[in-house]
């Protein structure tokens, strides 16, 4: 019951190295699909350029909270291969982390929010503004975005059963668990938001949800830098002690 299976952990390992990928390339995936229907029906002939419409942000911006789930397992992984190395060092790569993904998240929330308030702006400024937003973003590619969702979403229950799997203790780690539990609702707020609109208003909706999860990866960014200063403080001990302990036997040679 305690022993760790390794393959079960490394399913759980390369499940969620799997959906950082694919979040991560979401628009390759999302930003080829056919050009506005809506802006023909109106009448409105489509700009050169603009035969591919945008895929939306909520699907990438996901990967901000699941590189930490994907992070943690490394850590975890790091710790079964170089158990000394990885206790000195794992406060200080988690510091490191921290500080890249909050300000990487800040960077991508002003994006979004820069973004929100250009599509507002331009569908309530009728009607040669409203045309606009039609032709950029009234054809969000929904069905290929419930597609991904639904694909990362299965590797992320694959992955969390094998997590599971190799060693039930991991489920008293509350702060995993949180993960994983924010990781899949990441997921249920994505699809949620992509119907609950008129499909000329997802874009919007899609980029509320790109903003929320940004937000949310600021938070546990936070909380993981706030984490990881007493193992710093742990681990100079540790080596302050080795050291002081290194003179002293220095000197007694002598």
């Amino acid at each position: 019951m305690d022993r760790l299976r390794t393959p079960f952990f490394f399913i759980f390992l390369v499940a969620f190295g799997l959906v950082v990928l694919l979040e991560t390339g979401s628009s390759l995936l999302l930003g080829l699909a056919p050009a506005l229907d809506v802006a023909s029906a109106a009448g409105v002939d489509v700009p050169p350029g603009q035969s591919e419409r945008p895929g939306g942000l909520a699907i990438s911006y996901l990967a901000l909270i699941d590189v930490i789930a994907f992070g943690t397992a490394v850590l975890m992984a790091a710790g079964l291969l170089f158990k000394k190395l990885h206790a000195k060092l794992q406060g200080i790569i988690t510091l490191i982390g921290a500080i890249i993904l909050i300000l990487a998240a800040l960077v991508l929330l002003f994006i979004a929010i820069a973004k929100l308030i250009l599509m507002v702006s331009l569908l309530l400024a009728i009607p040669f503004g409203t045309i606009v937003y039609l032709i950029i973003w009234g054809g969000f590619p929904r069905d290929e975005a419930a597609v991904v969702l639904s694909l990362i979403m299965f590797l992320k229950c694959v992955g969390i059963g094998c997590l599971i799997a190799a060693q039930q203790r991991f489920i008293q780690n509350k702060g995993l668990v949180a993960l994983m539990i924010t990781s899949l609702l990441g997921n249920v707020v994505a699809v949620f938001l992509h119907g609950l609109v008129p499909g000329i208003l997802v874009s919007i909706t899609d980029d509320l949800a790109g903003i929320v999860f940004a937000i949310v990866a600021i938070i546990w960014a936070i909380i993981l830098l706030i984490g990881s200063i007493p193992a710093i403080i742990r681990a100079a001990q540790v080596t302050a002690e080795l050291a002081k302990q290194a003179a002293e036997a220095a000197e007694q040679a002598v």
